[in-house]
């Protein structure tokens, strides 16, 4: 078990702490149906981890770590997101959230339909298997947690009074971590509990209808999972969590029309998806207070945007030009969002003890000012969107060829 972590945290380790995944949705019914419908996306045959988007007579190039077209099936995208998904049995803190504009697919990437689910439910019939393999060795327990952001407030999904709000506190223990006081918690052990958990969170979670999406999220979704194990012999304990984030839709308010109610949801959505932006882009630029404190969503993710994470991120894209301006803008944040280094990631276990020990995060400080991102000249050979040219391409091709040779070297 020892070797088989080594490697595996070494191979994520490898592929970046904050690794980017690109989805574009399939064309809609509607949109086949509309003449005037253009699809301004396209993809390079030779390197899975590029993407092109036509936009204002040029070809604009995005390089991320993974792009998924409209065709790829939700195995084929679990497949890449799993080895993340176990690193929490090992004690890790772990993150995967779906960002994009209201409509671009979040939710179906990450809670799916009933017949074919999406990584939430997908994650958590792993870990059952996963830790029914390490029995009788190990003893492992899952709950879950499901909790909105709502207009700024933080609700409990599977509380018996849903429109609670609830605080975000830091550990008294002195540990550094974030904790939610009255936040329900339920273990799982069956695809039959995972369901009656999900129709619960689905039930009270707050939904409206928009120009953009007829049935449009209106809040952040955070289904929280956390797994502990005590090993029988040694007595050795893990502690893991694992945030999945549906984040709502970004969206310009004046084509989503969205009014009285609606506005001030959509504003509140834009306020806390630029905080966001600026922690991402403080953590970008190694500053020494990262403003985390500045909205619910920020603070709550504190744990799996900072150094003893692993995190993904998943932007989701339209394909038609209609939504063009949303998606060159999903996709120019999400180049942003890789290049962040967190630093090196680290477990939480203890040994023959009953108190699991949790890094502390005093390079960070929390009551920082708020942010604002200032325009930066983009240094020459830097990661960023760009007019595609055949040299552009071919060099990126050969790098990317190169790297993929070294891991399988280093591998075997």
């Amino acid at each position: 078990m020892t070797l088989r972590k080594k490697c595996h945290n070494e191979l994520v380790r490898l592929k970046g702490n904050i690794r980017v995944f690109c989805r574009v949705r399939p064309v809609s019914k509607e949109e086949m149906d509309t003449t005037e419908t253009k699809n301004i996306v396209t993809f390079d045959l030779d390197d899975d981890a590029i993407l092109h988007l036509s936009h204002k007579g040029k070809l604009m190039m995005f390089e991320l770590d993974k792009v998924f077209p409209p065709q790829a099936t939700q195995e084929e995208v679990f497949k890449e997101v799993q080895s993340l998904v176990t690193s929490c049995i090992d004690g890790y803190n772990v993150c995967i959230f779906a960002y994009g504009q209201t409509g671009s697919g979040k939710t179906y990437t990450m809670e799916g339909i009933m017949d074919n689910p999406g990584i939430n439910q997908r994650a958590l019939r792993l870990l059952f298997s996963e830790v029914a393999e390490k029995a009788p060795d190990w003893d492992f327990t899952i709950t879950v947690s499901m909790v909105e952001i709502y207009n700024e407030t933080l609700r409990n999904l599977l509380g018996d009074n849903p429109t609670e709000k609830l605080e975000i506190k830091m550990c008294p223990d002195g540990s550094g971590q974030l904790y939610v006081p009255g936040l329900t918690e339920f273990t799982v052990t069956s695809v039959e509990d995972i369901n009656r958990v999900f129709e619960l969170g689905h039930m009270n979670r707050a939904t409206a209808c928009t120009n953009l999406n007829e049935h449009s999220s209106r809040s952040h979704a955070l289904l929280i999972i956390t797994v502990t194990g005590v090993n029988s012999s040694t007595g050795q304990r893990t502690t893991g969590k694992l945030n999945l984030v549906d984040l709502a839709g970004s969206e310009r308010i004046a084509k989503s029309g969205a009014e009285g109610s609606r506005l001030r949801e959509a504003q509140c959505i834009n306020k806390s998806l630029a905080a966001l932006g600026d922690v991402i882009y403080a953590l970008r630029s190694k500053h020494a207070h990262i403003p985390f404190r500045n909205s619910r969503l920020t603070y709550l993710l504190q744990d799996s945007l900072s150094g003893d994470s692993k995190t993904l991120m998943m932007v989701q894209v339209s394909p038609v030009d209609l939504n063009v301006s949303e998606s060159v803008c999903s996709l120019k944040f999400a180049q942003r969002v890789r290049t962040v280094e967190l630093g090196s990631t680290a477990r939480k276990q203890t040994e023959n003890s009953s108190t699991s020990s949790s890094p502390t995060h005093d390079s960070v400080e929390l009551d920082s000012p708020p942010l604002t991102p200032v325009p930066t000249a983009t240094p020459r050979g830097s990661v960023g969107s760009t007019t595609q040219t055949p040299t552009a391409r071919t060099a990126s091709s050969t790098r990317r060829k190169a790297q993929q040779q070294t891991q399988v070297s280093g591998n075997n």
